[in-house]
C-alpha cells in the first residue's frame, strides 16, 4: 500500500465526511505525497503493459470498486451496509478497510468509492461525462456539444485535479455501443436533431445517393419514399431480410462512438492534462466498430467481465480481439466479480452474472480468474466488483448478489479473501511473464476425449485449454468475435462456443418467425470416413423481450445441412442431438451441443480415429463470419477438401 498524509474535506453530512482527515498507510516504496508529479503513465515492458506511479515505478492495479463506506445503499430502507454500524468514526472505518485490502493483497480502488484524497489510495474514478454532458441518447452532433463536455469535464475533475492518487477517469460506466439500437434510436428523431441529420447524411453518402439501393437493405417507415422524407420521419427504419444493410449500421457505431471518444479525450486533456483517460468500462461485451475508434483516443481500454466458466476460465479471443483492434492497447479489467448462493447476507443472485453454489466453489473461481487476467499481456490491472454485498432484497434497480469481499453486517467471506490473498500478491511476478495463449495449429490439434452432458448448463465439466480450438480466422479487416471448442466421447462430438454479438429486438422487419439466414450461427462440416456431413446451430432471439429479463432469452435449433438447405425457415433437426444455450446473457454467446455418431453415418468414433473438420460462424444479419479454414462459411462448407484433418485422442483406460 502506499503511503500518504493528506489533508481533505468533503461536504456530506449523513456520511459523516466534513472534516478534515489525515491518514497514514502502511509504505512501499513510493510516497505519493511527496511524488514529483501527479502524473500516471502506461509502460510496456517485455511484452506486458503496466502502469507506471508519479514516482516512475511500475505498477499493477489489483482494485475493489464501491469503498465508500455504504453510501450506495444508504437510501434504502432495508438493511445494507453502513460503516457507522462497525466503526466508531469514519477515520477508523478508513483505517481498518485499508488494512484489509493491504492484507488481502489490493493496493488501489475503483469506481464509485471515496475520494481518492481521503482513501489514500491510487483510484480510478468513474465522472459520468457523457451522461452529465448529454450525449448519449440525445443529440451528439449538436455543435455546441464540444464545448458542453469541455465545461462539465472542467466541473467533474476540479475535486481531483493535482491528486497523485487520482489514477485516472472513466468518462462513463457501459455506455455500451450497442450498435442496433443507435441505429433504430436516432432514426426516430426529429428533422431538428443535428444527429439525424448526419444519419441521414451519412446514409445518402454509403449508398451513393440511390433511394433504390437503400431500400433494397433498409425498410423504411411507411410512407417514406425519398431522404427528404426520411429525415422528416419520427418512426423506425429497420433492416430488410436478406439485405447488406449490417455494414451501414456498423458504419454508425463507428461514426458516433468515434466522436464520443475523440470529444471526450480533448475535455479531459484539456481538464486535467495529468490524468489519465481509461475509456468508458465496456460492459462485459464490446463493439469492434466502436473499439476501433476508441483506441485511436484512450490511454486504456476499460472493460466489464463476466467470467466464462465457475473454475475461473477467461475465453482468450476476447483479450486477443482487443489486442488486434488497438494495436495493443492496454487493458484495465474495470469490474468483475462471483456471488455464490451460499452467503450471509441474503443475497439472491437474480440474474445471468458469474454465480456458484458455495463460498468454497467462489474462492477458487476468483482465485484462479485473478491469475488468468494477470497473464494477459495487455491487462494492467482488474478491479473486484465490489467491497461489500448489495443490500438485503438487492439494489434500488433489483439487482442482486453476493458479489462483497465482506457481506452487510461487515464480516469477510474468509473463504474468498484467503483464496484472493494469495492470488493476488502472486499476480506481478504473473504479469511480468505474460504472453499471448499458444494455441495449437490447425493441422496438429487432437480432439481430445471427454464425456459432456451439454443439459448441465455449464462448460464447467470442458476440458477447455485442450478442447479449445485453434482461433477462428476472419475476412481482413475483422477479428473473431468468439471460438469453438471440440470432444468427443463414445456418444458422439461434443460442441461448445463462446462468443459474442448484440442483437436489437427491433433492427430487423420480418413477420412470423425469425429468419433463420438472419441468426447467429455456428456451421458443424465433419467427414468421419461416411462422407461429408453438415450441421448448423441456430440462435433464435424472441420476438420481444419477457417481463423481468434483462437480456432476449435465446432459443438453441441444431438442424441437419447447411443453411442454404434450411428454406422458408425450416430445418430438420439433428436426431438424437442436443443443443442447449447457455443463460440470458445476449450479447455474450455461450452453447453446447452433442452430435452422435449416428448422425455422421457411424455406430461409433471411426476406428483410424481421423476426422476432417470445418467450424464457421456468423453473426447477427449477415454482418461478419469467422471459420477455422479461414473461408467464408458457405465457400468452406461446400469444400471438404479444405477442411482441418484432426485426429481422437486416446480415451481413459478404464473405456
Amino acid at each position: 500500500m502506499i503511503t500518504g498524509r493528506v489533508v481533505a474535506h468533503a461536504a456530506t453530512p449523513a456520511a459523516a465526511l466534513s472534516f478534515f482527515l489525515i491518514v497514514t498507510a502502511p509504505a512501499l516504496a513510493c510516497d505519493l505525497v511527496t511524488a514529483p508529479t501527479s502524473r500516471w503513465r502506461v509502460a510496456h515492458e517485455n511484452g506486458s503493459a503496466w502502469l507506471e506511479t508519479p514516482c516512475g515505478e511500475r505498477f499493477f492495479s489489483v482494485g475493489v470498486n464501491v469503498v465508500d463506506g455504504g453510501m450506495s445503499g444508504a437510501k434504502l430502507s432495508r438493511p445494507h451496509y453502513d460503516w457507522l454500524a462497525n466503526a466508531a468514526s469514519l477515520e477508523d472505518w478508513l483505517d481498518r478497510a485499508r488494512e484489509r485490502l493491504d492484507d488481502w493483497g489490493f493496493n488501489s480502488v475503483g469506481a464509485w468509492s471515496l475520494p481518492p484524497q481521503q482513501l489514500a489510495l491510487p483510484t480510478a474514478i468513474d465522472l459520468e461525462l457523457g451522461r452529465n454532458a448529454k450525449f448519449h441518447w440525445f443529440d451528439p452532433f449538436d455543435p455546441a456539444m464540444p464545448e458542453r463536455l469541455v465545461q462539465t469535464a472542467q466541473q467533474l475533475t476540479a475535486p481531483y485535479r493535482g491528486t497523485p492518487y487520482r489514477l485516472g477517469y472513466f468518462s462513463d460506466n457501459e455506455a455500451g455501443w450497442w450498435g442496433g439500437a443507435l441505429f433504430v434510436f436516432y432514426s426516430q428523431k426529429p428533422a431538428s436533431s443535428h444527429t439525424k441529420q448526419r444519419w441521414v447524411m451519412e446514409l445518402k453518402r454509403l449508398y451513393g445517393n440511390s433511394w433504390r439501393r437503400f431500400t433494397a437493405d433498409f425498410v423504411p417507415p411507411p410512407g417514406v419514399d425519398s431522404w427528404t422524407a426520411l429525415l422528416n420521419a419520427e418512426s423506425i427504419t429497420r433492416l430488410r431480410v436478406g439485405g447488406r444493410g449490417s455494414a451501414a449500421v456498423r458504419h454508425w457505431t463507428e461514426l458516433v462512438a468515434d466522436r464520443y471518444y475523440a470529444l471526450v479525450a480533448a475535455a479531459l486533456h484539456q481538464a486535467d492534462p495529468e490524468a489519465l483517460f481509461l475509456g468508458d468500462r465496456l460492459p462485459i461485451y464490446y463493439d469492434p466498430m466502436a473499439v476501433r475508434a476508441e483506441a485511436r483516443h484512450v490511454d486504456v481500454i476499460a472493460t466489464n467481465y463476466n467470467v466464462d466458466s465457475p473454475e475461473g476460465w477467461v475465453a482468450p479471443y476476447y483479450f486477443d480481439g482487443l489486442r488486434r483492434l488497438s494495436g495493443g492497447k492496454a487493458v484495465l479489467v474495470s469490474e468483475w466479480f462471483y456471488a455464490a448462493h451460499q452467503n450471509r447476507t441474503g443475497n439472491r443472485n437474480n440474474g445471468h452474472l458469474m454465480t456458484v453454489e458455495t463460498q468454497d466453489e467462489r474462492a477458487q473461481g476468483a482465485a484462479a480468474t485473478a491469475a488468468n487476467f494477470a497473464a494477459v499481456p495487455e491487462i494492467l490491472g482488474l478491479h473486484w466488483f465490489q467491497y461489500y454485498d448489495y443490500p438485503l432484497g438487492g439494489r434500488g434497480d433489483g439487482e442482486d448478489y453476493n458479489f462483497g469481499l465482506v457481506d452487510i453486517r461487515d464480516r469477510p467471506y474468509e473463504e474468498l479473501v484467503d483464496a484472493l490473498s494469495a492470488a493476488n500478491h502472486r499476480l506481478t511476478e504473473i504479469h511480468a511473464a505474460a504472453r499471448p495463449m499458444a494455441r495449437a495449429q490447425p493441422t496438429q490439434f487432437v480432439v481430445p476425449h471427454a464425456v459432456i452432458d451439454p443439459a448441465h448448463a455449464s462448460l464447467v465439466d470442458w476440458p477447455k485449454p485442450a478442447a479449445l480450438l485453434p482461433p477462428l480466422k476472419t475476412a481482413t479487416s475483422e477479428v473473431p468475435f468468439g471460438e469453438a471448442y471440440l470432444s468427443w466421447s463414445e456418444q458422439g462430438l461434443a460442441l461448445a462456443t463462446i462468443g459474442q454479438d448484440y442483437y436489437d429486438l427491433d433492427l430487423l422487419a420480418y413477420d412470423g418467425a425469425f429468419p433463420l439466414g438472419e441468426a447467429y450461427r455456428i456451421e458443424l462440416d465433419i467427414e468421419a470416413g461416411k462422407g461429408p456431413r453438415r450441421f448448423t446451430l441456430y440462435f433464435i432471439p424472441p420476438r420481444i423481450k419477457e417481463k423481468g429479463q434483462d437480456h432476449p432469452l435465446m432459443t438453441a435449433r441444431f438442424c441437419q445441412g447447411a443453411p442454404a438447405e434450411h428454406r422458408g425457415n425450416a430445418c430438420v433437426v439433428v436426431p438424437g442431438g442436443e443443443a442447449y444455450y447457455l443463460g440470458a446473457d445476449q450479447p455474450r454467446i455461450a452453447a453446447e451441443a452433442l452430435l452422435p455418431w449416428t448422425a455422421l453415418g457411424r455406430d461409433g468414433p471411426p476406428a483410424d480415429g481421423r476426422l476432417k473438420v470445418e467450424i464457421s460462424a456468423s453473426a447477427w444479419y449477415h454482418s461478419r463470419w469467422m471459420s477455422l479454414t479461414g473461408l467464408p462459411p458457405a465457400k468452406g462448407s461446400a469444400s471438404p477438401r479444405r477442411w482441418i484433418e484432426m485426429r481422437l485422442g486416446a480415451a481413459p483406460p478404464s473405456l
